[in-house]
């Protein structure tokens, strides 16, 4: 490798009107959960829900877990989840006492697949929880005539798909719950923590009761419930980045066409007809040794790249079954997700894909 600078596979855009907003809440001495949360619920609920209610909580796992307690998930249910995707989805479903079913994904999207899911629907399942994976929507109108066919609720883990929308809507107003994570590596960020969006008033509500104790007045608790509120500080994080979200988003939709028009030797990442992809990840088929090809890349040509998900949830010790998803497999041992960040340059944008192109014919 020359003496470049390495291209880092994902970079965090924190700047001056972040730290302004986070030193007005330090000066406030309001730091916990206040006025900063509620203006950046509703903000967020504006600019990507089409208005629905948006609770915050304090990461994304935790949005997943209340969500789908607050729809009623518990013990005894069944609820239909992606194997290829970050264990969270899955978790969350397991912590409810429900049992997390693995159904196979689309080869184009990484989504799950609607045909896949109706052939694992029992007389237990209650759900279909569909991930918006690396910022593509999943087949919403596909997984819906499932849910309606069969009396099923259909959940969102929007995790990485901020602004996705699909057939004219945005991803987040299909479900009776819709979780986006706002950690460090999304699209934006409020350092740590989630939003959930809510379909009803009820769900709503019930969500808010659940991320602090139980309860709506001090001291008046309702129901059991958890400590997963959002801090003031967090808020004021994710208020400054959501005004900057779409403007990020036009440069990673201008940075994955510039890789579409440019790669060679590997497959790149479809859209299908009516979504709109956020591109909160870039990501490639490579053929032949995958991961050799990875350790090129970051070694010989100072790209940083990632492999989004190497080993598929239902594999994982955490859960160990055998269930057979073929495109789950195939997807896990050949994608490849290179950096589509908005900080990168025209020259980086170059070096990625001199570099994938010369790993590609030298059959890397």
């Amino acid at each position: 490798m020359t003496e470049q600078e390495f291209i880092p596979a994902a970079k965090p855009i924190i700047g001056d009107e972040e730290r302004a907003a986070v030193d007005a809440v330090l000066r406030s001495g309001q730091l916990a959960q206040g006025s900063e949360v509620a203006a950046f619920e509703e903000e967020f609920g504006a600019e990507l829900l089409e208005g629905r209610a948006a609770v915050a909580v304090n990461s994304g796992t935790s949005g997943l877990h209340l969500g789908l307690l607050a729809c009623g998930i518990g013990p005894g249910d069944e609820v239909i989840v992606p194997s290829f995707t970050f264990a969270a989805t899955a978790n969350a479903v397991a912590l409810t006492g429900a049992t997390p079913v693995f159904a196979d994904i689309e080869a184009g999207s990484y989504c799950l697949d609607p045909r896949d899911v109706r052939a694992r629907v029992t007389e237990r399942t209650r759900g279909i929880m569909p991930v918006h994976l690396y910022g593509h929507a999943a087949d919403v109108a596909g997984l819906r005539a499932v849910a309606d066919d069969h009396g099923l609720a259909l959940f969102e883990d929007a995790a990485q798909a901020h602004g996705a929308s699909r057939d004219g809507h945005l991803v987040g107003t299909f479900g009776d719950f819709a979780m986006f994570s706002l950690y460090p590596t999304k699209n934006m960020t409020s350092g740590e923590g989630g939003m959930v969006a809510a379909a009803t008033p009820e769900i709503a509500r019930t969500l808010r009761l659940l991320r602090n104790q139980g309860m709506e007045r001090q001291y008046e608790n309702e129901i059991v419930g958890f400590n997963a509120r959002m801090t003031n500080l967090h808020a004021a994080i994710g208020r400054v980045q959501l005004r900057r979200l779409a403007g990020w988003t036009a440069q990673r939709q201008a940075n994955a066409a510039f890789l579409d028009a440019h790669l060679e030797g590997v497959v790149t990442p479809t859209v299908a007809e009516g979504s709109t992809h956020v591109y909160h990840q870039y990501t490639v088929r490579v053929p032949g040794d995958r991961d050799a090809f990875a350790t090129a890349l970051r070694e010989e040509h100072g790209v940083g790249c990632g492999v989004y998900y190497p080993i598929p949830n239902h594999r994982l010790p955490s859960f160990g079954l055998e269930v057979d998803l073929p495109e789950t497999e195939r997807a896990a041992s050949e994608v490849l997700s290179l950096p589509v960040h908005p900080s990168l340059s025209e020259g980086d944008l170059e070096r990625v894909v001199t570099a994938v192109n010369t790993l590609a014919k030298a059959g890397a």
